[in-house]
């Protein structure tokens, strides 16, 4: 299914970009207001490590606290190698998709909560790209997979609070300008 061809490749591109981080990037700015680079590489591992429960059939009071607080320890890179390979063994198991996640909205399908976490690994890894200075270029195909399941989703991201409004783009800006922009980000957002 190219939904788990495109989760794939959006959970490589972030891992790809957890690896460009240099030692002196942890503490940089992102575009997410209040978060350095540690700060959302953290945020991302929390929802991978949590992924792999979730995808199981386990509820969010069996899992408990056991994610909360700092999951990068000494060796973040490392750490986001292994949370990364985990949640891709979660997400391709044979009858993932099949399932009902438990989520703190309620009973979600694992189609519709792989399509959040697909999002979640683009907008975060362009987020981790920026504040880097590496490449922000996202996978094509993963940008247009996320930003048609998006388009059905956006004001329930936005009437919940969890994305900024949308900016502004010049007309004809590209796609992936378009869902950066949808999720409240500035292309052009610079440290």
């Amino acid at each position: 299914m190219e939904l788990l061809k495109t989760y794939r490749r959006s959970l490589a591109e972030f891992t790809d970009r957890v690896e460009q981080v240099h030692p002196g990037q942890w503490s940089a700015t992102t575009p997410c207001p209040g978060w350095d680079v540690r700060t959302l590489v953290n945020h991302v591992v929390n929802e991978e490590r949590w992924s792999v429960p979730l995808l199981a059939g386990r509820t969010i009071d069996e899992v408990g606290d056991r994610y909360d607080g700092d999951q990068l320890g000494a060796d973040p890179i490392q750490t986001a190698r292994e949370a990364a390979a985990q949640a891709e063994v979660a997400a391709t198991s044979p009858g993932t998709l099949d399932r009902t996640v438990h989520l703190s909205a309620g009973a979600t399908s694992a189609e519709e909560y792989l399509h959040q976490l697909l999002a979640e690994h683009l907008v975060h890894g362009w987020d981790l790209a920026v504040a880097i200075g590496a490449d922000p270029t996202m996978d094509a195909d993963a940008v247009a997979e996320a930003a048609r399941w998006y388009s059905r989703h956006v004001e329930d991201y936005r009437s919940n609070g969890l994305v900024q409004p949308e900016v502004e783009l010049p007309a004809g800006a590209g796609e992936q300008d378009r869902l950066l922009a949808a999720f409240g980000r500035d292309p052009d957002w610079a440290p």
